[in-house]
Protein backbone atom coordinates (compact mmCIF):
# COMPACT_ATOMS: atom_id res chain seq x y z
CA UNK A 1 0.00 0.00 0.00
CA UNK A 2 0.98 3.39 -0.27
CA UNK A 3 0.26 6.66 2.17
CA UNK A 4 -0.31 9.45 0.53
CA UNK A 5 0.46 13.32 2.49
CA UNK A 6 -0.57 16.48 1.79
CA UNK A 7 -0.52 20.26 3.14
CA UNK A 8 -1.57 22.06 0.57
CA UNK A 9 -4.28 22.65 -1.70
CA UNK A 10 -2.06 21.80 -4.35
CA UNK A 11 -0.37 19.00 -3.40
CA UNK A 12 -3.76 17.56 -2.87
CA UNK A 13 -4.95 17.89 -6.07
CA UNK A 14 -1.33 16.16 -7.18
CA UNK A 15 -1.97 13.66 -4.59
CA UNK A 16 -5.56 12.95 -6.09
CA UNK A 17 -4.23 12.28 -9.05
CA UNK A 18 -1.89 9.45 -8.26
CA UNK A 19 -4.99 7.91 -6.42
CA UNK A 20 -6.83 7.94 -9.88
CA UNK A 21 -4.29 6.71 -11.52
CA UNK A 22 -3.80 3.75 -8.67
CA UNK A 23 -6.81 2.49 -7.46
CA UNK A 24 -6.97 0.09 -4.71
CA UNK A 25 -3.08 0.61 -4.19
CA UNK A 26 -3.10 3.87 -2.54
CA UNK A 27 -4.60 5.05 0.55
CA UNK A 28 -4.84 8.90 1.52
CA UNK A 29 -4.34 9.97 5.05
CA UNK A 30 -5.70 13.42 6.12
CA UNK A 31 -4.93 15.63 9.21
CA UNK A 32 -2.42 16.91 10.52
CA UNK A 33 0.73 16.38 8.92
CA UNK A 34 2.86 14.91 11.24
CA UNK A 35 0.64 12.61 12.71
CA UNK A 36 -0.28 11.34 8.81
CA UNK A 37 3.20 10.88 8.61
CA UNK A 38 3.37 8.47 11.56
CA UNK A 39 0.52 6.31 10.85
CA UNK A 40 1.55 6.10 6.90
CA UNK A 41 5.31 4.80 8.09
CA UNK A 42 3.53 2.46 10.24
CA UNK A 43 0.91 1.11 7.87
CA UNK A 44 2.10 1.13 4.07
CA UNK A 45 5.29 -0.27 2.33
CA UNK A 46 5.92 3.48 0.54
CA UNK A 47 4.93 6.59 1.18
CA UNK A 48 4.45 10.13 -1.19
CA UNK A 49 4.40 13.41 0.62
CA UNK A 50 3.69 16.36 -1.13
CA UNK A 51 5.71 18.36 0.93
CA UNK A 52 9.31 19.83 1.22
CA UNK A 53 12.30 18.03 1.49
CA UNK A 54 13.35 19.20 5.05
CA UNK A 55 10.13 18.96 6.48
CA UNK A 56 10.02 15.06 5.58
CA UNK A 57 13.43 14.68 7.04
CA UNK A 58 12.09 16.08 10.12
CA UNK A 59 9.19 13.90 10.63
CA UNK A 60 10.43 11.14 9.36
CA UNK A 61 13.81 10.91 11.43
CA UNK A 62 12.24 9.74 14.57
CA UNK A 63 10.80 6.99 12.69
CA UNK A 64 13.81 5.51 11.07
CA UNK A 65 14.44 1.43 12.54
CA UNK A 66 16.12 -0.22 9.71
CA UNK A 67 16.85 0.26 5.50
CA UNK A 68 15.79 -3.38 5.13
CA UNK A 69 12.24 -2.61 6.65
CA UNK A 70 11.50 0.92 6.63
CA UNK A 71 9.21 1.90 3.84
CA UNK A 72 10.28 3.72 0.48
CA UNK A 73 9.54 7.50 0.66
CA UNK A 74 9.35 10.31 -2.54
CA UNK A 75 8.72 13.71 -2.21
CA UNK A 76 6.73 15.97 -4.85
CA UNK A 77 7.32 19.81 -4.31
CA UNK A 78 4.54 22.15 -4.54
CA UNK A 79 4.73 23.30 -7.85
CA UNK A 80 4.90 19.34 -8.66
CA UNK A 81 8.50 20.02 -10.79
CA UNK A 82 10.15 16.99 -9.00
CA UNK A 83 9.45 13.90 -7.97
CA UNK A 84 12.86 13.15 -5.22
CA UNK A 85 13.42 9.60 -3.80
CA UNK A 86 14.52 10.32 -0.35
CA UNK A 87 14.35 7.07 1.42
CA UNK A 88 14.60 3.50 0.81
CA UNK A 89 15.83 3.78 -2.85
CA UNK A 90 16.27 0.07 -3.66
CA UNK A 91 15.00 -1.81 -0.58
CA UNK A 92 11.67 0.58 -0.34
CA UNK A 93 11.60 0.76 -3.72
CA UNK A 94 11.23 4.66 -3.43
CA UNK A 95 13.68 4.63 -7.03
CA UNK A 96 11.00 2.79 -8.55
CA UNK A 97 8.65 4.67 -7.26
CA UNK A 98 10.23 8.45 -8.23
CA UNK A 99 9.78 7.10 -11.43
CA UNK A 100 6.37 5.63 -11.75
CA UNK A 101 4.99 8.92 -9.78
CA UNK A 102 6.84 11.12 -12.47
CA UNK A 103 5.24 9.29 -15.46
CA UNK A 104 1.97 10.21 -13.72
CA UNK A 105 2.47 13.94 -12.90
CA UNK A 106 4.76 14.98 -15.71
CA UNK A 107 7.73 15.42 -13.37
CA UNK A 108 11.10 14.66 -13.00
CA UNK A 109 12.14 11.66 -10.97
CA UNK A 110 15.35 12.52 -9.06
CA UNK A 111 17.62 9.30 -7.85
CA UNK A 112 20.61 9.81 -6.40
CA UNK A 113 21.61 6.22 -5.20
CA UNK A 114 25.27 6.18 -6.95
CA UNK A 115 24.78 2.28 -8.83
CA UNK A 116 21.51 4.11 -10.81
CA UNK A 117 23.21 6.69 -11.61
CA UNK A 118 25.73 5.30 -12.94
CA UNK A 119 23.51 2.90 -14.25
CA UNK A 120 25.20 -0.42 -12.62
CA UNK A 121 22.48 -2.84 -10.89
CA UNK A 122 23.39 -2.59 -7.02
CA UNK A 123 23.84 -5.86 -5.13
CA UNK A 124 20.82 -5.17 -3.20
CA UNK A 125 18.07 -5.10 -6.47
CA UNK A 126 19.03 -8.29 -7.69
CA UNK A 127 16.56 -10.44 -6.00
CA UNK A 128 18.73 -12.67 -4.00
CA UNK A 129 20.09 -12.15 -0.52
CA UNK A 130 23.27 -10.51 -0.06
CA UNK A 131 25.53 -10.26 3.16
CA UNK A 132 29.17 -8.82 3.48
CA UNK A 133 30.78 -5.83 2.66
CA UNK A 134 28.15 -5.09 0.35
CA UNK A 135 28.62 -1.46 0.45
CA UNK A 136 32.86 -2.13 0.27
CA UNK A 137 32.44 -3.94 -2.83
CA UNK A 138 29.95 -1.62 -4.77
CA UNK A 139 32.09 1.22 -3.83
CA UNK A 140 34.84 -0.59 -6.04
CA UNK A 141 32.59 -1.54 -8.93
CA UNK A 142 31.66 2.25 -9.00
CA UNK A 143 35.39 3.29 -8.78
CA UNK A 144 36.46 1.14 -11.70
CA UNK A 145 38.37 -1.13 -9.19
CA UNK A 146 38.93 -4.44 -10.42
CA UNK A 147 36.67 -6.59 -8.91
CA UNK A 148 36.79 -10.39 -8.11
CA UNK A 149 34.15 -12.59 -9.41
CA UNK A 150 33.65 -15.74 -8.12
CA UNK A 151 30.89 -17.88 -8.68
CA UNK A 152 30.04 -21.55 -8.65
CA UNK A 153 28.27 -21.90 -11.57
CA UNK A 154 26.91 -19.14 -14.51
CA UNK A 155 23.65 -17.60 -12.96
CA UNK A 156 21.82 -15.00 -14.63
CA UNK A 157 22.92 -11.99 -14.02
CA UNK A 158 22.23 -8.29 -14.96
CA UNK A 159 25.21 -7.20 -16.84
CA UNK A 160 28.02 -5.76 -14.60
CA UNK A 161 30.62 -3.35 -15.66
CA UNK A 162 34.02 -4.60 -17.17
CA UNK A 163 35.92 -4.22 -14.25
CA UNK A 164 33.93 -7.29 -12.30
CA UNK A 165 35.41 -10.30 -12.88
CA UNK A 166 39.48 -9.09 -13.02
CA UNK A 167 41.61 -10.12 -10.24
CA UNK A 168 41.36 -7.89 -7.14
CA UNK A 169 41.15 -7.54 -3.93
CA UNK A 170 37.62 -6.70 -3.92
CA UNK A 171 35.64 -9.46 -4.37
CA UNK A 172 31.60 -10.47 -5.25
CA UNK A 173 31.04 -13.89 -4.22
CA UNK A 174 27.92 -16.13 -5.91
CA UNK A 175 27.63 -19.41 -3.44
CA UNK A 176 25.62 -21.66 -1.89
CA UNK A 177 27.71 -22.17 0.95
CA UNK A 178 28.88 -20.93 4.21
CA UNK A 179 31.61 -18.82 3.85
CA UNK A 180 33.01 -16.51 6.68
CA UNK A 181 33.60 -12.92 4.01
CA UNK A 182 36.65 -11.14 4.44
CA UNK A 183 36.26 -7.62 4.76
CA UNK A 184 35.73 -6.77 1.05
CA UNK A 185 34.11 -9.42 0.03
CA UNK A 186 30.29 -9.23 -0.76
CA UNK A 187 28.37 -12.57 -1.04
CA UNK A 188 25.32 -13.39 -3.24
CA UNK A 189 23.15 -16.18 -2.33
CA UNK A 190 21.55 -17.48 -5.56
CA UNK A 191 18.32 -19.79 -5.36
CA UNK A 192 20.47 -23.07 -5.98
CA UNK A 193 19.24 -25.14 -3.52
CA UNK A 194 15.37 -27.58 -2.68
CA UNK A 195 14.69 -28.96 0.87
CA UNK A 196 12.52 -32.54 0.19
CA UNK A 197 10.76 -32.49 3.48
CA UNK A 198 8.48 -35.64 4.51
CA UNK A 199 6.60 -35.82 7.82
CA UNK A 200 4.23 -37.42 10.07
CA UNK A 201 0.97 -36.74 10.53
CA UNK A 202 1.07 -33.17 13.25
CA UNK A 203 4.95 -33.28 13.33
CA UNK A 204 6.07 -30.41 15.46
CA UNK A 205 6.73 -27.40 13.81
CA UNK A 206 10.07 -26.85 15.54
CA UNK A 207 10.75 -30.45 15.02
CA UNK A 208 10.37 -29.91 11.24
CA UNK A 209 12.28 -26.86 11.19
CA UNK A 210 15.19 -27.50 13.41
CA UNK A 211 15.97 -30.83 10.94
CA UNK A 212 16.31 -28.50 7.98
CA UNK A 213 18.31 -25.70 9.22
CA UNK A 214 20.31 -28.56 11.51
CA UNK A 215 20.68 -30.31 8.11
CA UNK A 216 21.96 -27.31 5.99
CA UNK A 217 24.26 -26.45 9.22
CA UNK A 218 26.24 -29.68 8.73
CA UNK A 219 26.40 -29.75 5.34
CA UNK A 220 28.24 -25.85 5.29
CA UNK A 221 24.81 -25.15 3.11
CA UNK A 222 23.14 -21.81 3.78
CA UNK A 223 19.84 -21.22 4.42
CA UNK A 224 19.57 -18.34 2.43
CA UNK A 225 20.17 -20.28 -0.62
CA UNK A 226 16.54 -22.38 -0.39
CA UNK A 227 14.43 -21.58 -3.24
CA UNK A 228 12.11 -24.20 -1.94
CA UNK A 229 11.00 -27.26 0.36
CA UNK A 230 9.13 -29.84 -1.29
CA UNK A 231 7.05 -32.21 -0.29
CA UNK A 232 4.39 -34.74 -1.72
CA UNK A 233 0.45 -33.55 -2.28
CA UNK A 234 -0.64 -35.65 0.78
CA UNK A 235 1.43 -33.59 3.19
CA UNK A 236 0.39 -29.73 1.40
CA UNK A 237 -1.35 -29.09 4.56
CA UNK A 238 0.84 -30.53 6.98
CA UNK A 239 1.49 -27.67 9.52
CA UNK A 240 4.64 -28.19 10.50
CA UNK A 241 5.79 -28.58 6.86
CA UNK A 242 3.56 -25.08 6.10
CA UNK A 243 5.06 -23.36 8.84
CA UNK A 244 8.51 -25.04 8.39
CA UNK A 245 8.05 -22.97 4.54
CA UNK A 246 6.75 -19.92 5.97
CA UNK A 247 9.58 -19.25 8.61
CA UNK A 248 11.95 -19.91 5.69
CA UNK A 249 10.21 -17.68 3.87
CA UNK A 250 10.32 -19.64 0.99
CA UNK A 251 7.71 -21.43 -1.16
CA UNK A 252 5.94 -24.95 -0.27
CA UNK A 253 6.35 -27.09 -3.73
CA UNK A 254 4.30 -30.57 -3.85
CA UNK A 255 3.87 -33.38 -6.17
CA UNK A 256 1.75 -36.60 -6.99
CA UNK A 257 2.73 -39.90 -5.53
CA UNK A 258 3.17 -41.30 -8.80
CA UNK A 259 5.85 -39.08 -10.02
CA UNK A 260 7.87 -39.16 -6.58
CA UNK A 261 7.47 -43.23 -6.96
CA UNK A 262 8.74 -42.85 -10.76
CA UNK A 263 12.23 -41.34 -9.80
CA UNK A 264 15.15 -43.37 -8.37
CA UNK A 265 16.64 -42.60 -4.57
CA UNK A 266 19.35 -44.16 -2.93
CA UNK A 267 17.00 -44.61 0.40
CA UNK A 268 13.28 -45.78 -0.66
CA UNK A 269 10.95 -46.93 2.17
CA UNK A 270 8.46 -49.08 2.98
CA UNK A 271 6.77 -46.57 5.23
CA UNK A 272 5.97 -43.56 3.18
CA UNK A 273 5.03 -46.28 0.30
CA UNK A 274 2.31 -47.41 2.95
CA UNK A 275 1.59 -43.79 4.23
CA UNK A 276 1.13 -42.11 0.81
CA UNK A 277 1.95 -43.98 -1.74
CA UNK A 278 5.50 -43.09 -2.43
CA UNK A 279 8.79 -45.58 -1.45
CA UNK A 280 9.96 -41.99 -1.07
CA UNK A 281 9.15 -38.32 -0.09
CA UNK A 282 11.96 -35.96 0.85
CA UNK A 283 14.48 -37.55 -1.86
CA UNK A 284 12.46 -37.95 -4.28
CA UNK A 285 10.41 -34.37 -3.98
CA UNK A 286 13.86 -32.97 -3.68
CA UNK A 287 14.79 -34.58 -7.28
CA UNK A 288 11.78 -33.76 -8.66
CA UNK A 289 12.90 -30.93 -10.44
CA UNK A 290 16.55 -32.55 -11.01
CA UNK A 291 20.06 -31.70 -9.88
CA UNK A 292 22.62 -33.06 -7.59
CA UNK A 293 21.54 -34.52 -4.19
CA UNK A 294 23.97 -32.97 -1.80
CA UNK A 295 22.37 -34.65 1.30
CA UNK A 296 20.09 -37.74 1.62
CA UNK A 297 17.47 -38.03 3.51
CA UNK A 298 17.87 -37.37 7.32
CA UNK A 299 15.79 -38.12 10.26
CA UNK A 300 15.05 -35.89 12.93
CA UNK A 301 16.03 -36.43 16.74
CA UNK A 302 12.38 -37.55 17.85
CA UNK A 303 12.44 -36.04 21.84
CA UNK A 304 14.05 -37.21 24.95
CA UNK A 305 10.88 -38.71 25.97
CA UNK A 306 12.05 -41.73 23.10
CA UNK A 307 9.25 -40.87 20.45
CA UNK A 308 10.51 -41.76 17.21
CA UNK A 309 11.38 -38.71 14.43
CA UNK A 310 8.43 -37.44 12.37
CA UNK A 311 10.61 -35.45 10.23
CA UNK A 312 12.77 -36.22 7.53
CA UNK A 313 14.47 -34.01 4.57
CA UNK A 314 16.97 -34.38 2.21
CA UNK A 315 19.11 -31.18 -0.12
CA UNK A 316 19.64 -31.00 -3.77
CA UNK A 317 21.59 -28.13 -5.70
CA UNK A 318 19.68 -27.61 -8.74
CA UNK A 319 20.98 -26.05 -11.87
CA UNK A 320 20.86 -22.77 -12.76
CA UNK A 321 18.35 -22.14 -15.47
CA UNK A 322 19.40 -18.99 -18.27
CA UNK A 323 17.23 -17.40 -19.42
CA UNK A 324 16.20 -16.10 -22.81
CA UNK A 325 13.72 -13.36 -23.50
CA UNK A 326 12.47 -12.79 -27.15
CA UNK A 327 11.86 -9.27 -27.61
CA UNK A 328 9.94 -6.99 -30.39
CA UNK A 329 11.54 -3.56 -30.59
CA UNK A 330 8.41 -2.72 -32.72
CA UNK A 331 9.04 -0.49 -35.99
CA UNK A 332 11.66 1.60 -34.86
CA UNK A 333 10.33 5.00 -33.28
CA UNK A 334 11.61 4.94 -29.39
CA UNK A 335 8.10 5.82 -28.48
CA UNK A 336 7.09 2.74 -29.42
CA UNK A 337 9.29 0.35 -27.78
CA UNK A 338 7.61 -0.86 -25.10
CA UNK A 339 8.62 -0.45 -21.34
CA UNK A 340 8.26 -4.13 -20.88
CA UNK A 341 10.93 -4.58 -23.82
CA UNK A 342 13.17 -1.83 -22.18
CA UNK A 343 13.37 -3.60 -18.81
CA UNK A 344 14.08 -6.87 -20.68
CA UNK A 345 17.12 -5.28 -22.67
CA UNK A 346 18.39 -3.44 -19.90
CA UNK A 347 18.53 -7.19 -18.12
CA UNK A 348 20.35 -9.03 -19.99
CA UNK A 349 23.69 -9.41 -19.80
CA UNK A 350 24.32 -10.39 -23.74
CA UNK A 351 22.55 -9.37 -26.46
CA UNK A 352 21.41 -11.17 -29.79
CA UNK A 353 20.45 -9.62 -32.79
CA UNK A 354 20.82 -7.83 -36.33
CA UNK A 355 23.27 -5.56 -36.64
CA UNK A 356 21.24 -2.92 -37.51
CA UNK A 357 18.55 -3.12 -34.82
CA UNK A 358 20.78 -3.61 -32.25
CA UNK A 359 22.37 0.25 -33.76
CA UNK A 360 18.67 1.17 -32.43
CA UNK A 361 18.98 0.20 -28.58
CA UNK A 362 22.28 0.14 -27.88
CA UNK A 363 22.10 3.37 -26.13
CA UNK A 364 19.44 1.71 -23.47
CA UNK A 365 21.86 -1.49 -22.68
CA UNK A 366 23.83 -1.36 -19.26
CA UNK A 367 27.61 -1.08 -19.23
CA UNK A 368 29.08 -4.64 -19.25
CA UNK A 369 26.12 -6.10 -21.73
CA UNK A 370 27.99 -8.38 -23.95
CA UNK A 371 26.54 -7.81 -27.61
CA UNK A 372 26.63 -10.85 -30.24
CA UNK A 373 25.72 -9.31 -33.88
CA UNK A 374 25.14 -10.16 -37.33
CA UNK A 375 23.58 -9.06 -41.01
CA UNK A 376 20.99 -10.08 -43.12
CA UNK A 377 20.29 -13.77 -43.96
CA UNK A 378 21.56 -15.76 -40.11
CA UNK A 379 18.35 -15.70 -38.59
CA UNK A 380 18.92 -19.41 -37.48
CA UNK A 381 21.94 -18.87 -36.75
CA UNK A 382 21.19 -15.76 -34.40
CA UNK A 383 18.40 -18.16 -32.43
CA UNK A 384 21.00 -21.03 -31.83
CA UNK A 385 23.31 -18.29 -30.56
CA UNK A 386 21.05 -17.08 -28.05
CA UNK A 387 19.54 -19.94 -27.18
CA UNK A 388 23.37 -21.64 -26.43
CA UNK A 389 23.96 -18.65 -24.28
CA UNK A 390 20.98 -19.36 -22.21
CA UNK A 391 21.76 -22.97 -21.89
CA UNK A 392 24.73 -21.43 -20.60
CA UNK A 393 23.39 -19.55 -17.57
CA UNK A 394 23.05 -16.28 -18.93
CA UNK A 395 20.49 -13.95 -19.22
CA UNK A 396 19.65 -13.50 -22.83
CA UNK A 397 17.57 -10.88 -24.98
CA UNK A 398 17.28 -11.88 -28.56
CA UNK A 399 15.92 -9.08 -30.28
CA UNK A 400 13.86 -8.47 -33.43
CA UNK A 401 11.94 -5.85 -35.34
CA UNK A 402 8.14 -5.59 -34.70
CA UNK A 403 6.79 -8.25 -32.24
CA UNK A 404 9.52 -10.29 -32.40
CA UNK A 405 6.73 -13.51 -32.59
CA UNK A 406 5.73 -12.10 -36.26
CA UNK A 407 7.56 -13.05 -39.31
CA UNK A 408 10.98 -12.84 -36.68
CA UNK A 409 12.99 -14.21 -34.31
CA UNK A 410 11.02 -16.05 -31.72
CA UNK A 411 9.75 -18.78 -34.46
CA UNK A 412 13.15 -20.26 -34.95
CA UNK A 413 14.56 -19.26 -31.01
CA UNK A 414 11.42 -21.40 -29.53
CA UNK A 415 11.97 -24.19 -31.91
CA UNK A 416 15.78 -24.69 -30.65
CA UNK A 417 14.89 -23.93 -27.46
CA UNK A 418 14.14 -26.79 -25.48
CA UNK A 419 12.70 -27.07 -21.41
CA UNK A 420 15.98 -26.58 -19.68
CA UNK A 421 15.78 -22.52 -19.93
CA UNK A 422 13.55 -20.08 -19.28
CA UNK A 423 11.40 -18.44 -22.18
CA UNK A 424 10.35 -14.74 -21.71
CA UNK A 425 8.16 -13.36 -24.90
CA UNK A 426 7.88 -9.46 -24.77
CA UNK A 427 5.19 -8.57 -27.51
CA UNK A 428 5.65 -5.65 -29.69
CA UNK A 429 4.07 -3.00 -32.27
CA UNK A 430 4.31 -4.82 -35.16
CA UNK A 431 4.54 -3.41 -38.98
CA UNK A 432 0.56 -3.95 -39.45
CA UNK A 433 -0.47 -2.42 -36.38
CA UNK A 434 1.79 0.38 -36.79
CA UNK A 435 0.99 0.76 -40.47
CA UNK A 436 -2.98 0.31 -39.79
CA UNK A 437 -2.31 3.68 -37.86
CA UNK A 438 -1.37 5.23 -40.46
CA UNK A 439 -3.70 4.48 -43.05
CA UNK A 440 -6.81 5.30 -40.41
CA UNK A 441 -8.67 1.86 -39.36
CA UNK A 442 -8.44 -0.52 -42.17
CA UNK A 443 -8.27 -3.65 -39.57
CA UNK A 444 -11.67 -3.27 -37.61
CA UNK A 445 -12.81 -6.28 -38.62
CA UNK A 446 -11.21 -9.59 -39.27
CA UNK A 447 -8.17 -9.50 -41.00
CA UNK A 448 -4.78 -11.46 -41.88
CA UNK A 449 -1.44 -11.08 -42.47
CA UNK A 450 0.23 -13.13 -45.16
CA UNK A 451 3.95 -12.72 -46.30
CA UNK A 452 4.62 -12.84 -49.88
CA UNK A 453 8.67 -13.66 -49.61
CA UNK A 454 9.02 -17.52 -51.01
CA UNK A 455 12.56 -17.90 -49.68
CA UNK A 456 11.36 -20.50 -46.81
CA UNK A 457 7.55 -20.83 -48.31
CA UNK A 458 6.46 -22.53 -51.62
CA UNK A 459 4.80 -20.32 -53.46
CA UNK A 460 1.89 -22.80 -54.18
CA UNK A 461 1.46 -22.59 -50.72
CA UNK A 462 1.25 -18.49 -50.22
CA UNK A 463 -0.89 -18.84 -53.15
CA UNK A 464 -3.57 -21.04 -51.39
CA UNK A 465 -3.40 -18.75 -48.54
CA UNK A 466 -4.10 -16.14 -50.34
CA UNK A 467 -7.03 -17.09 -52.49
CA UNK A 468 -8.51 -18.11 -49.33
CA UNK A 469 -8.44 -14.75 -47.89
CA UNK A 470 -9.70 -13.22 -51.52
CA UNK A 471 -12.79 -15.68 -51.11
CA UNK A 472 -13.24 -14.91 -47.23
CA UNK A 473 -13.43 -11.44 -47.89
CA UNK A 474 -10.55 -10.60 -45.08
CA UNK A 475 -8.70 -7.35 -44.71
CA UNK A 476 -5.10 -8.49 -46.30
CA UNK A 477 -1.58 -6.95 -45.04
CA UNK A 478 1.19 -8.23 -47.12
CA UNK A 479 4.64 -8.37 -45.21
CA UNK A 480 7.16 -8.51 -47.70
CA UNK A 481 6.02 -7.93 -50.67
CA UNK A 482 8.71 -7.24 -52.94
CA UNK A 483 12.23 -6.84 -53.31
CA UNK A 484 14.96 -6.31 -56.28
CA UNK A 485 14.66 -11.21 -56.78
CA UNK A 486 10.90 -11.03 -56.21
CA UNK A 487 9.15 -8.64 -58.37
CA UNK A 488 6.00 -10.54 -59.38
CA UNK A 489 4.62 -11.99 -56.45
CA UNK A 490 2.94 -8.88 -55.26
CA UNK A 491 1.13 -8.54 -59.03
CA UNK A 492 -0.05 -11.96 -58.97
CA UNK A 493 -1.40 -11.66 -55.26
CA UNK A 494 -3.11 -8.14 -56.10
CA UNK A 495 -4.67 -9.62 -59.26
CA UNK A 496 -6.20 -13.18 -56.85
CA UNK A 497 -7.72 -10.21 -54.83
CA UNK A 498 -9.04 -8.30 -57.51
CA UNK A 499 -11.20 -11.72 -59.08
CA UNK A 500 -13.15 -11.00 -55.92
CA UNK A 501 -13.12 -7.08 -54.91
CA UNK A 502 -13.91 -4.10 -56.69
CA UNK A 503 -11.01 -2.23 -58.60
CA UNK A 504 -11.99 0.88 -56.45
CA UNK A 505 -11.23 -0.95 -52.63
CA UNK A 506 -9.33 0.87 -50.72
CA UNK A 507 -5.77 -0.06 -50.38
CA UNK A 508 -2.61 1.69 -48.12
CA UNK A 509 0.67 1.62 -48.83
CA UNK A 510 3.38 2.84 -45.80
CA UNK A 511 6.94 2.61 -45.79
CA UNK A 512 9.22 2.76 -42.61
CA UNK A 513 6.29 3.12 -40.27
CA UNK A 514 7.38 5.65 -37.37
CA UNK A 515 10.83 6.13 -38.61
CA UNK A 516 12.26 9.37 -39.63
CA UNK A 517 11.53 8.43 -43.54
CA UNK A 518 7.91 7.39 -43.49
CA UNK A 519 5.72 7.82 -46.12
CA UNK A 520 2.65 5.97 -46.93
CA UNK A 521 -0.78 6.84 -49.22
CA UNK A 522 -4.09 5.71 -49.68
CA UNK A 523 -5.12 4.29 -52.95
CA UNK A 524 -7.49 1.49 -54.63
CA UNK A 525 -6.70 -2.19 -55.67
CA UNK A 526 -6.44 -0.78 -58.89
CA UNK A 527 -4.16 2.18 -58.73
CA UNK A 528 -1.22 0.34 -56.28
CA UNK A 529 1.78 0.63 -58.27
CA UNK A 530 3.84 -2.45 -57.25
CA UNK A 531 6.62 -0.36 -58.29
CA UNK A 532 6.91 1.81 -55.39
CA UNK A 533 6.57 -0.89 -53.47
CA UNK A 534 9.94 -2.37 -51.47
CA UNK A 535 11.14 -4.71 -48.32
CA UNK A 536 10.46 -1.50 -45.97
CA UNK A 537 6.79 -1.51 -47.17
CA UNK A 538 3.59 -2.82 -45.83
CA UNK A 539 0.79 -3.17 -48.45
CA UNK A 540 -2.90 -3.55 -46.48
CA UNK A 541 -5.77 -4.13 -49.33
CA UNK A 542 -9.50 -4.05 -47.20
CA UNK A 543 -12.91 -6.09 -47.55
CA UNK A 544 -15.85 -5.05 -49.53
CA UNK A 545 -16.59 -2.60 -46.72
CA UNK A 546 -13.62 -1.01 -46.43
CA UNK A 547 -14.56 2.70 -47.31
CA UNK A 548 -12.26 5.79 -47.78
CA UNK A 549 -13.16 8.54 -45.11
CA UNK A 550 -11.11 11.97 -45.57
CA UNK A 551 -8.21 9.61 -46.85
CA UNK A 552 -8.23 7.15 -44.35
CA UNK A 553 -9.19 3.72 -44.73
CA UNK A 554 -11.67 2.57 -42.59
CA UNK A 555 -12.92 -0.44 -42.28
CA UNK A 556 -16.41 -0.60 -40.17
CA UNK A 557 -16.58 -2.97 -37.38
CA UNK A 558 -19.55 -4.55 -38.72
CA UNK A 559 -21.67 -5.23 -35.82
CA UNK A 560 -25.69 -4.93 -35.68
CA UNK A 561 -25.83 -1.99 -33.93
CA UNK A 562 -24.37 -0.29 -36.53
CA UNK A 563 -26.80 -1.25 -39.63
Amino acid sequence: MIGLISATAAGAAARDRLAAAWPGRTRVYEGPVGRSVELAFAECDQLVCFLATGAVVRLISPLLADKSADPGVVCVDEGQRYAVSLLGGHGGGANELAARVADVLGCAPVVTTATDAADVPGLDTLGWPVEGAVASVTRAVLDGEPVALRADAVWPLPPLPGNVGADGDAVLRVTDRVVEPHAREAVLRPPSLVVGVGASKDAPLDEVLGLVEETLRDAGLSARSVAALATVDAKAQEPGIVGAAERLGVPLVTYAPEKLASIAVPNPSSAPLAAVGTPSVAEAAALAEGGELLVPKRKSRGCPAGRAAMATCAVVRRVPRGRLAVVGLGPGARDLLTPRATQELRRASVLVGLDQYVDQIRDLLRPGTRIVESGLGAEEERARTAVAEARAGHAVALIGSGDAGVYAMASPALAEASGDIDVVGVPGVTAALAAAAILGAPLGHDHVSISLSDLHTPWEVIERRVRAAAEADIVVTFYNPRSRGRDWQLPKALSILAEHRDPGTPAGVVRNASRPDESSRVTTLAGLDPATVDMMTVVTVGNTATREVAGRMVTPRGYRWQS
